[in-house]
């Protein structure tokens, strides 16, 4: 099966998006998930018209969810796409999931392997 990924808009809500870290982070550890859930960060810069000096605009943070669970699995990859947008602090988020065979596919796992 090919991945999913889930992407969560955090504005500049540093702590939920930290909160959300550490929420994964725990899932990964305690059902061993290993690198069936990984995640990155993107943090942008808010946009300055031109002309201004830096403006007091805190980064944007976005948080990419990556799953990749074998055909075998397809239950259990189902239930995460359903849980992780449900769970505290992700619900308070935007949120997107996007599938293999949907147009932003490709933009995203580029976007996702390209992020540190």
């Amino acid at each position: 099966m090919a991945h999913s990924y889930l992407i969560f808009n955090f504005g500049a809500n540093e702590e939920s998006a930290q909160q959300a870290r550490h929420r994964i982070e725990g899932w990964r550890q305690v059902f061993r998930l290993g690198k069936k859930m990984e995640l990155k960060f993107e943090r942008k810069a808010p946009e300055q018209p031109s002309g201004e000096s830096k403006a007091d605009g805190k980064e944007q943070i976005r948080l990419l969810i990556r799953l990749d669970f074998s055909d075998h699995e397809r239950l259990s990859h189902q239930r995460w796409l359903d849980r992780i947008p449900t769970e505290e602090p992700f619900k308070s988020a935007a949120s997107q999931v996007v599938r293999n065979g949907e147009s932003d596919f490709t933009r995203t796992a580029e976007l996702f392997d390209s992020l540190s």
